[in-house]
């Protein structure tokens, strides 16, 4: 009986996911009593998913005892001339999208500090790749090999993808070798999940596990639609809840990264902020979702454009604007000098706008203008690009060696996000805030997407 009941499901399975030929390359199931395969797929897109394995130099952290010269001193230790390093190996995926060129997608993180970027081709060879260009901000990151009989996957439209939509990932998890699972679209749009400063995320329940990252996720007809960057799980395996960047993010960002090894992000000059019930009844609108202007940077390319506070953003370059962080992805992928199409609402009437995107123009200030302590450094004023502003905010531009400054720790490129517990967004808060108490500080900062206390006295 229990083999009955299996034996009618398999079959139920089958009729199903059955097709006829030609539709998304199942082959047909039930006809021929033929079970559906993801094979003949899978033997054309394999090859062009790598394995890549990356060699890091890792900063061996010191207690602070060792580097005080008394102790040094009088436990006879010898002087040391450099920091202690390790050698760190890790693993991850890439995909093949330009054969002709020898250009791969993978993630950022996959090859973040790496010394050598060696790639693993899905026929055994083992060649060395050079890095063309990474953007922190996305998670993207363009690497590039000698193109010799390589195979590139097509590029979908990701934008046509509808939550049950079959896909599957494909990777390298765990240092097993090329992996194949599949599942369903769970989700679109996903953000708010502090992955990445850009998030658009494709959610999917295909298994996608630690090496996975950079590795691709495909349609049933073999075409790339996203690249694995992330897994959901407090314990570090796979639950289900795995995310993909949009391969049009993805691919956007490609163009500019060889074009000038960064991305070169513009000012649409808009804070914003979500569009909630509460705020939804306040406009005496019918509908939840957009991104609410409550700042226009005079002089901006939306200043220029019409935009005003109050207005609240509904789509951008065809795209529905559901949330500031919505708004951001869509003006984080326009370069510098193009436009950007604006739908908003304002007093109840849709209206339209185009406003260009300009270059950010940062205001800076001497350190020790600020406080004594900080001599040495200049700050700088980043003004936002657009959504939710998380780039924006006080970020050091200069840290001399030796100056007070770099000895309480502070370094080129970081952000500073609080003092003494509360938040500075400008250097009149910042100000204000030191002035109530100045014995001692204790900041905030954001440094290479990770959070560090410094406590100054």
């Amino acid at each position: 009986m229990k083999r009955s009941i299996a034996l009618s499901t398999l079959l139920l399975g089958a009729t199903l996911l059955g097709a006829a030929p030609g539709q998304g390359g199942w082959p047909t199931a039930v006809g021929g009593r033929e079970l559906p395969s993801l094979a003949p797929i899978l033997e054309k897109v394999v090859p062009g998913v790598v394995n890549i394995h990356t060699t890091s130099r890792i900063r061996i952290p010191e207690h602070p005892l060792f580097s005080d010269p008394l102790f040094r001193y009088f436990f006879e230790l010898p002087r040391q001339t450099k920091p202690r390093e390790k050698l760190e190996r890790s693993l991850g995926s890439g995909v093949v999208v330009d054969a002709e060129n020898g250009y791969l997608l993978t993630n950022h993180h996959v090859i973040r500090q790496a010394e050598r970027i060696v790639v693993a081709l899905n026929d055994g060879r083992n060649v060395q790749a050079t890095r063309v260009g990474e953007d922190p901000e996305t998670d993207v990151a363009v690497i590039r090999i000698e193109p010799d009989q390589l195979t590139a996957l097509p590029r979908a439209d990701s934008d046509r993808l509808r939550v049950g939509d079959f896909v599957v990932a494909i990777g390298n998890p765990f240092g097993l070798g090329s992996t194949v699972t599949s599942g369903i679209v769970s989700a679109l749009g996903r953000s708010g999940l502090g992955i990445e400063g850009y998030e658009d995320f494709i959610q999917t329940d295909a298994s996608i596990n630690p090496g996975n990252s950079g590795g691709a996720l495909i349609d049933l007809e073999g075409q790339l639609v996203g690249i694995n960057t992330a897994i959901l799980a407090r314990g570090g395996g796979n639950v289900g809840i795995g995310f993909a960047i949009p391969i049009n993010m993805a691919h956007e960002i490609m163009g500019q990264l060889i074009a000038h090894g960064e991305v070169r992000r513009g000012l649409l000059g808009v804070q914003t902020q979500d569009l909630t019930p509460e705020l939804a009844t306040a406009f005496n609108l019918k509908r939840t979702g957009g991104a609410v202007v409550s700042q226009v940077v005079p002089r901006s390319g939306a200043d220029r454009a019409g935009l005003r506070p109050g207005d609240v953003v509904i789509a951008a370059n065809g795209r529905p604007v559901r949330s500031a962080a919505g708004l951001r992805n869509v003006v984080g992928l326009v370069r510098v000098g193009q436009k950007v199409k604006l739908e908003y609402l304002r007093d109840g009437e849709t209206l339209e706008a185009e406003a260009v995107v300009t270059q950010p123009e940062t205001i800076q200030m001497q350190g020790r203008e600020v406080d004594p302590r900080f001599e040495g450094a200049v700050f700088e004023l980043v003004p936002g690009t657009g959504g939710d502003d998380e780039e924006s905010g006080i970020r050091l531009l200069v840290v001399r060696q030796g100056s007070p400054a770099w000895g309480i720790g502070l370094r080129p490129k970081d952000r500073l996000v609080m003092v003494n517990n509360m938040k500075v967004k400008d250097f009149e808060e910042l100000t204000r805030v030191l002035r109530t108490n100045q014995t001692k500080m204790l900041l905030n900062i954001q440094r290479n997407g990770e959070g560090l206390l410094i406590l100054v006295r």
